[in-house]
């Protein structure tokens, strides 16, 4: 028996290839499917089935293409809607693979179809569960997200989701294996832990929602409390997983043109295009394209893409260093970005060549802006999170977290200087970069971040946990 987790950081995402005695299940894969094909291949197995756990919001899963390339069923769990073919499992219904079998157990809460998949081994004991969004590792999946399925509340939902977890989960014993479908830095959860496999004994024991003295009125309080909105594109994601989308070949197909300059600024100036550059932050602030989008592929990609532009129909036209389009294209098309236009072939370097302006962000180092921290028109501005905020920061920062800068450009109709920072300066620069498409140009961004900031001299401001005054 094989179990792989394979686990996409930008999405902190995990797809588990299980394969026994040639036969493979790939559960909850991405939208890029070969390599799970050639992965069976290559060991001489074949695809038997598609197990989803829930339809996703996060990201556009690879069932529908997996499926279609391979023969292999779709399996949702009870009350699965889809508009293509799919087996709908009963609760408790059984798979076989190879000389494993595989139990579709029926735990809604997240969402009312979401099912976690038990793998029993060839003795028939129980040995893993792969529980999508219904249990977390340290957390469970927010109860929010489902909530026009009906006349549902985020309460009742919570509810199923207390049932789900004594009632199908607890029980199993505490050497079960827990496989999740995301990991820190998800927005599906809020508490989740860094690692991304643990014991269920362990999460009994670590996780707050699995406390066995809990009343459910209780929990219901606990999920439900502090939970942040979630990003406009998560209904657009879970609409593609319900209905079907194009085969990610294609995608790929029709954005991966190079363009020239000229064609470059024609199709931006006609077809309503976002020039959304991926290059690294620092060679974006030396010189990009005027009122290009900056959100770099080494950081949170594809979250930030879907956080901030939101609309997956929307013409995108990349800027991306030379090797990286499919890349890039590929993994816009994770949370359901199918519309690259092309890119700019050459990148900056041509455009420049064609006597082309280009535009650049200013800097600054910590060191150098705590030399100003005495001067009454130091203007600092802290993109991050509220909660990063809360914890610790520059006495003198404001707080306009990054999701919604759009909504703080009166604060910057001023002649100061705004100094600009986040934790270690890729946040910062995605801010930046969408002030100055809005015609903000009195920024300065902070070298370093916050990183760099902490180790100078200047104030600042940490929270106190009230029971240690």
């Amino acid at each position: 028996m094989i179990i792989d987790q394979i686990y996409t950081g930008c999405l902190a995402q995990g797809t588990y290839y299980i394969e026994s005695q040639g036969e493979v299940a790939i559960i909850d894969p991405l939208r890029e499917v070969q390599p799970y094909i050639d992965r069976a291949k290559a060991n001489g197995a074949k695809i038997k089935y598609v197990f989803e756990t829930h339809f996703h919001a996060d990201f556009v899963s690879g069932h529908v293409t997996l499926s279609e390339k391979t023969g292999a069923p779709i399996i949702y769990g009870p009350n699965a809607n889809p508009k293509f073919d799919a087996i709908i499992a009963k609760d408790s219904q059984v798979f076989k693979l190879g000389d494993i079998t595989i139990v579709a157990l029926h735990t809604p809460g997240h969402t009312m179809e979401s099912t976690t998949y038990l793998l029993k081994d060839a003795a028939g004991k129980d040995h893993a569960i792969f529980t999508g969004d219904t249990l977390f590792l340290g957390d469970v999946g927010r109860p929010d997200l489902a909530q026009k399925a009906g006349d549902l509340t985020m309460e009742d939902l919570a509810g199923f989701s207390f049932d789900s977890l004594r009632n199908k989960i607890m029980p199993l014993a505490d050497d079960v294996i827990v496989y999740p479908a995301h990991g820190a830095g998800s927005a599906c959860g809020k508490n989740m832990m860094k690692e991304t496999v643990d014991t269920l004994g362990n999460q009994k024991k670590m996780n707050y929602a699995l406390r066995p003295d809990m009343t459910k009125a209780e929990f219901i309080a606990e999920v439900t409390a502090d939970l942040a909105p979630p990003p406009d594109y998560f209904p657009l994601n879970v609409k593609m997983n319900k209905e079907g989308y194009l085969s990610i070949d294609q995608v790929i197909e029709s954005g991966d043109k190079a363009l020239d300059p000229i064609s470059f600024e024609n199709i931006a100036n006609t077809s309503g295009a976002i020039v959304l550059d991926v290059r690294h932050q620092d060679n974006y602030k030396q010189a990009h394209v005027p009122q290009s989008i900056f959100i770099g592929i080494n950081g949170s990609f594809a979250p930030w893409v879907g956080e901030l532009i939101k609309d997956v129909k929307q013409p995108i036209l990349l800027i991306v260093d030379d090797g990286k389009e499919k890349e890039a294209i590929t993994r816009l098309s994770r949370v359901g970005f199918d519309n690259v236009l092309g890119y700019l072939g050459g990148g900056v370097g041509a455009w420049k060549k064609a006597g082309k302006p280009v535009d650049q962000i200013n800097t600054i180092t910590a060191e150098k802006l705590a030399e100003q921290e005495h001067t009454d028109t130091t203007v600092i501005v802290d993109v991050r999170k509220p909660s990063e905020y809360t914890a610790e920061h520059m006495a003198i920062a404001d707080n306009y977290p990054l999701s919604d800068i759009n909504n703080h450009l009166k604060s910057f109709d001023t002649d100061e200087i705004v100094h600009i920072h986040c934790q270690s300066g890729y946040r910062s620069v995605i801010a930046e970069s969408i002030l100055k498409s809005r015609g903000v140009h009195n920024i300065i961004d902070v070298t370093g971040g916050f990183k760099a900031l902490a180790q100078t001299g200047m104030k600042r401001t940490k929270f106190v946990c009230p029971s240690t005054l």
